[in-house]
């Protein structure tokens, strides 16, 4: 700027030269004088030559501006300085500096043009300048002369309009903070009316417009104050929020979710409502205990409001368990109600916003339903999952409350309604989030394990009483009696309406009808209508000998119609033992006079033959089924108590009348190796034989034995020794025959058995019915083999046997007089067993059996009788057939029994007299089924008519021979 300045304050141009000393002080390089120039020009005229000696100059001197020459070429002396050499060094340093002298000078003479130029331009601005200072001094003196001319009140107007406009604006911001100063009054009104999306919505509008006025310093504190208020309404929100859990609503829901929505927080509000349904689970069953443990102590005492919920359950008393515990699941079903109702709003309300949202396609609002989807997705899976957890936890709290009490000393009724609540509970949870209740079944099970144990034991000795007190007597029951006809196996029935509780509904009804859920929607509690129907459809099953006042039941024991043949002792022993009195109706004196009998029939029509203990034994069964039927994880321990029902029955029978060691070892094969083999079982598990405990024995040996039921005793009323009752034969028809028509109900029952039962364990059901319950019409054998061997008096013909001579010499053509003697003890046992068909009816299958058995007793007598007989002639044995083929021919005209049992036994026996030696060796070989004495005498007899004695010394020994393994 100073050689700008410079240039302007000089009155004309000067001539380059002169110019170019005057920047001499601008610049850092000497500017060599003419006269120097002009030497340099006359030595240096080639440009080539300069510029090779411009290229010379070391690079240092180009460095920089502060580089020192004088110093850098001082420190370059050599140590010993030589004149010449210096002279040398300096004429090329100013050959040097001439070069560049004469460099600049060029250069500058080159760029004189431009200077000049830019020198003109430096003198226009200059005059540009002072024409601005010139213009600036004008424009200072008219804003004076135009402050003169305006007034001081022109100017105060323009400052209060401006003022005005100012304040109008304040004092619409000062109604708006008024308003807003009054919203909390209004917001607390729409929190009272639960208008929570009304409150949330103008919370956030009052939130927006305190923004826009936060310069104002209240404004800061009515922000905080409705942030509070916005804390306050989420607060109150989640409240109502908690409110659903016991009591949905769709309407209240509808605002909750809404409020939610607008607070943005859908997701957050889905996290509490699961929350608060846990928390709800919780305090409705604490509640429910609690409410009942403090009814049944009788003191507001508050000690109880401190325990675990564990801990009072087991305060529960017997009495209050079982309203307790229905209590506990209508609440718990409101609880999930509220869930499911709770999952149908989502459903339906996602429902409506996806049409909606389908209908208005917009491509701004893409995001915004990108984020409501995700929302719904989210809660959808939130809910579902939600489900399992909800169930989880009840099953707990329930599963806490059956195991806090025990039921073992429950009546059956009461434990039958626990099983059935509870299965109700589990079919509510297969719908509702299709579990299988898997802690449920395992609770349960242990308490119906333990319950079921303690109530067998108690039916086995119930069972042992009435066998004990039992007379066998005939029990009247129509022709079309059936068990399902018993309360207890109405179960079974295939109609039930949608009301009953599943133990008394077939699975496929409850498969078509409607969910519990559906049902009850709009109102109404499952538990309710069970605890209901409880009264209506139970009876006192523990009742063992009574008949219940269902009508088809009574239907069922009513005496027979008037054309019935029912005899008088029948209708005497019958007597409604509900009432006391004896039936309405009678049979008549000329009906039962002018009635047609046949083959021992009590009646026409063949009514099943049972007695009250068979009934108590069929209820108990139908108990035991009823339970396995609620309950299927139990069902092989059910099954296993039912078979022992029947083990002891058919043991009981066999004890009281098929039990005599005399006829047992006759060796005829009576009781089959399957019932032997049975009998020895059912003893060894099943019967005490010990009279008293041991105090000394083991603890093990003391479980063992609470396991088992001493010996049954037969009743002192029940004769057994009476010839003329044929030594209780009614009594043992009875007995024996209410074993098989118990055995096939059990058959009748196998079906239902078998699809309960594990695939496991479905062996031993397998072998209970076939080494078991088949054996039950076994048992006539034994039983009625002793009425056989007593009735006929067998020893009394072998004695009439012996009187015969044998030996005659002429063939006889009159039987002997023991074939009449036994003919008419025939003809007696004949007489005696029509006398008994009037008491009892004799089926078919035992009368047969009798005669069969008193037959073969009579056909083996006869061998006997002729086993005894010391001499015998040709004639002899030609008499032995004359009296059997006498016997058989009256024989055939008293039974219907074809053929005659054992006949081949004595025909052969009577033949064989005849046969040489050789053959009769060979007979003795293949007739094993004669005793030795039989076979032994008939080798003496034979002895001296056509065998000598070598040969019987011979037959003699095969005999012992064949006899020797018997040893």
């Amino acid at each position: 700027m100073q050689k700008i300045k410079s240039l302007m304050a000089r009155q004309g141009l000067r001539s380059p030269q002169e110019s170019v000393h005057d920047l001499s002080p601008i610049e850092n390089l000497r500017i060599p004088s003419k006269e120097e120039l002009r030497e340099s020009r006359e030595e240096q005229t080639d440009p080539q030559a300069q510029q090779e000696i411009i290229n010379s100059i070391e690079e240092v001197y180009f460095s920089s501006d502060s580089f020192d020459i004088v110093k850098y070429e001082l420190e370059r002396l050599p140590p010993v300085l030589s004149l010449q050499e210096l002279e040398e060094y300096r004429d090329k340093l100013k050959q040097q500096q001439a070069a560049v002298s004469k460099k600049v000078a060029d250069l500058i003479l080159e760029k004189q043009p431009a200077y000049v130029e830019e020198l003109e331009r430096v003198t226009s601005l200059q005059t540009g300048l002072q024409l601005a200072a010139v213009i600036c001094a004008n424009g200072r003196r008219h804003l004076n002369i135009a402050k003169e001319g305006f007034t001081q009140t022109s100017l105060g107007l323009l400052a209060n309009q401006r003022k005005r406009q100012l304040l109008i604006g304040l004092l619409k911001s000062l109604r708006t903070i008024k308003t807003l100063q009054r919203t909390d009054v209004r917001l607390s009104e729409m929190l009272e009316e639960e208008d929570y999306p009304g409150a949330i919505q103008l919370c956030l509008e009052c939130q927006k417009a305190a923004s826009t006025f936060k310069h104002y310093s209240c404004i800061s504190e009515l922000n905080s104050k409705l942030q509070d208020t916005l804390e306050q309404i989420e607060e109150q929100l989640d409240v109502a929020l908690s409110k659903i859990c016991k009591n949905f609503d769709i309407s209240h829901y509808t605002k909750v979710q809404q409020a939610y929505r607008l607070l943005g927080k859908t997701q957050t509000a889905m996290d509490q409502l699961h929350m608060h349904f846990t928390q709800a689970i919780h305090n409705t069953v604490f509640q429910v205990v609690l409410g009942y443990v403090e009814l049944c102590a009788g003191n507001t005492d508050t000690k109880f409001q401190k325990l675990q919920y564990k801990d009072l359950c087991t305060h529960i008393t017997s009495d209050s368990y079982i309203p307790c515990l229905a209590d506990l699941c209508k609440a718990l079903w409101e609880v999930m109600l509220s869930y499911y109702r709770t999952m149908q709003w989502h459903e339906n309300h996602d429902q409506d916003e996806t049409a909606t949202v389908s209908s208005v396609s917009d491509g701004s609002n893409v995001i915004g339903t990108e984020e409501n989807s995700f929302d719904r997705s989210y809660v959808k899976k939130k809910l579902e999952h939600g489900l399992s957890r909800i169930w989880q936890d009840v099953q707990l709290k329930v599963k806490t409350y059956l195991l806090g009490t025990d039921l073992s000393n429950f009546k059956y009724d009461d434990f039958i309604f626990v099983l059935d609540v509870i299965s109700r509970l589990m079919q509510v949870g297969e719908e509702f989030c299709g579990s299988k209740s898997e802690v449920l079944q395992e609770s349960i099970r242990k308490q119906s394990v333990n319950y079921f144990k303690t109530y067998h034991r108690t039916r086995l000795e119930e069972l042992r009483m009435f066998l004990e007190n039992e007379t066998w007597e005939l029990c009247p029951v129509k022709s079309s009696f059936s068990i399902l006809q018993l309360h207890e196996f109405k179960f079974m029935e295939q109609s039930r309406s949608p009301s009953v509780s599943p133990s008394k509904q077939p699975a496929s009804a409850i498969s078509t009808a409607v969910t519990l859920f559906e049902q009850y929607c709009n109102g109404g509690n499952p538990f309710e209508i069970q605890a209901d129907s409880k009264d209506d459809e139970t009876e006192d099953v523990l009742a063992s000998n009574g008949y219940e006042s269902d009508e088809q039941e009574k239907s069922a024991y009513q005496e027979y119609d008037s054309d019935s043949d029912v005899p008088e002792e029948l209708k005497r022993d019958y007597v409604d033992e509900q009432t006391g009195d004896a039936p309405m109706k009678s049979v008549s004196r000329e009906t039962l006079r002018s009635r047609k009998r046949s083959d021992y029939n009590l009646n026409k029509v063949n009514a099943p033959i049972l007695t009250n203990t068979t009934l108590n034994v069929v209820r108990l069964v139908g108990k035991y089924m009823q339970m396995m039927n609620i309950l299927k994880p139990i069902a092989f321990d059910v099954i296993h108590f039912m078979s022992q029902l029947f083990d002891y029955y058919l043991y009981a029978v066999y004890t009281f009348f098929g039990r005599n060691d005399t006829f047992e070892s006759t060796g005829l094969g009576l009781s089959s190796s399957r019932l032997r083999t049975t009998l020895n079982r059912i003893q060894e598990s099943l019967i005490d034989l010990e009279v008293s405990a041991d105090p000394a024995g083991t603890l093990t040996a003391a479980e063992e034995r609470k396991e088992k039921v001493p010996s049954p005793h037969l009743s002192h009323l029940v004769v057994l020794t009476s010839g003329n009752s044929l030594y209780g034969l009614a009594e043992r028809v009875v007995a024996t025959e209410s074993l098989v028509f118990l055995a096939e109900q059990f058959e009748f029952l196998q079906p239902h058995l078998d699809a309960v039962m594990p695939a496991a364990k479905k062996p031993f059901l397998q072998q209970f019915y076939s080494q078991t319950v088949s054996t039950a019409s076994e048992l006539r054998k034994p039983v009625y083999w002793i009425v056989a061997a007593k009735a006929i008096d067998y020893e009394q013909m072998l004695l009439l046997m012996t009187n015969v001579k044998w030996d005659v010499k002429e063939i006889m053509s009159q039987h002997n007089v023991y074939v009449d003697a036994l003919l008419k003890e025939f003809e007696e046992f004949n007489r005696r067993l029509n006398e008994v068909s009037k008491r009892v009816r004799i089926p078919l299958p035992v009368s047969n059996i009798l005669w069969e058995h008193c037959i073969r007793l009579a056909n083996r007598t006869l061998v006997e009788g002729y086993a005894n007989v010391k001499k015998c002639s040709n004639e002899g044995r030609a008499l032995m057939q004359l009296d059997f083929q006498q016997f058989l021919m009256k024989l055939e005209k008293l039974t219907d029994i074809r053929p005659i049992p054992d006949k081949e036994f004595v025909e052969t026996y009577i033949k064989a007299y005849y046969l040489t030696e050789n053959d009769m060796e060979r007979w003795i070989k293949e007739h094993r089924e004669y005793s030795t004495k039989h076979l032994t005498n008939l080798v003496n007899v034979c002895l001296g008519s056509h065998i000598n004695k070598k040969a019987r010394q011979k037959l003699l020994a095969a005999i012992d021979d064949i006899d020797r393994p018997k040893r």
